[in-house]
Formats: C-alpha cells, sequence, structure tokens
C-alpha cells in the first residue's frame, strides 16, 4: 500500500510504541483504502490520556466526561462517497480528513473489558475515527449504525484482525 497520506502522531503519554504508531497509520490507510479513497489525504492524531480526552471532549463538544475516541471531521462527507481533488489544500495537494483524538488509558481497559489484545482495540477505535471523517456515523440503532459497523468490520478484516 502506498504511503501517500500524511499522518502525524502526537503523544502526550509516555508509554506508546513504534509499534502502535505502525499500526495506527497501517490502519488509516487500510481504512481509506477499503473505502475507495484514491486521493492523498491528511489525518492528525493524539494519543491522551482519559484526562486529556476529558478536556479536549469537554471544550469541544460541551461533554464533561472522557470517552474512547473523537474525531473532528474537517469536510463534510457523505458516507460511501470518497473525497476527490476538489477536497485538497492546493499548498499541500492533500484532503485534509481532520483529527483524531485517543485515550490509551481506554485503549488498554476495553482491550481487557473485551477480551482482545490493544493492538486489536486500537485499530477498531482508530477505524472508527476515519470512518467518522469520511462522514458515517451512529446516533441510533438505526441502518446508520449498520452501515457504520459493517465497514468497521471489512476493515478489520482487511487489516487481519476480524472477530
Amino acid at each position: 500500500m502506498a504511503k501517500r497520506h500524511f499522518i502525524p502522531i502526537d503523544a502526550d503519554v509516555e508509554d506508546v510504541s513504534e509499534r502502535a504508531r505502525i499500526l495506527i497509520r497501517r490502519t488509516i490507510r487500510t481504512a481509506l483504502a477499503t473505502e475507495g479513497v484514491t486521493q492523498g489525504c491528511e489525518v492528525n492524531v493524539l494519543l491522551t490520556d482519559d484526562r486529556g480526552i476529558r478536556k479536549i471532549n469537554r471544550a469541544q463538544r460541551k461533554i464533561d466526561k472522557a470517552t474512547d475516541v473523537l474525531s473532528f471531521p474537517a469536510l463534510e462527507l457523505r458516507p460511501g462517497v470518497p473525497p476527490t481533488g476538489d477536497d485538497a489544500d492546493p499548498g499541500t495537494g492533500l484532503i485534509p480528513l481532520g483529527d483524531m483524538v485517543l485515550s490509551w488509558e481506554r485503549v488498554a481497559a476495553q482491550a481487557k473489558e473485551y477480551g482482545h489484545s490493544k493492538s486489536r482495540e486500537l485499530a477498531y477505535l482508530v477505524t472508527h475515527s476515519v470512518l467518522h471523517l469520511l462522514g458515517y456515523d451512529h446516533l441510533d440503532e438505526g441502518p446508520d449504525k449498520k452501515l457504520m459497523r459493517a465497514h468497521e468490520e471489512a476493515v478489520m478484516t482487511a487489516l487481519g484482525l476480524g472477530e
């Protein structure tokens, strides 16, 4: 898979390995490819703890609690309709998809809770966030959530991390 996407990863937590960073980038690239994105994109990633994600959630969404992942799309996209070159930043030639924030604490806690590896949980949360950046949502238990879950499973299967 070509490395044509720009995926900076910042971390304000100590224990993020290079292996985890590689998995994050591979997951983002796989999700974009699975969704038919053919243009180069930029996705900014922040790894933080529960305190950090709670602060961001409170400031950006007025929700005063920690969560596992936050997604901040830069574009208003529709599910299943990949961005085009028209969406690209003229300076970089990349499509700015947006930002994701992950709670490193939640990755570990949820992996333990669900009985799978931290790698699988990390890949799932990154996939979930990429799909939000691409316009998918899951506000209720209806068809939108089912569609998003199906696309999450397709990406996880492509990564070799399906159920």
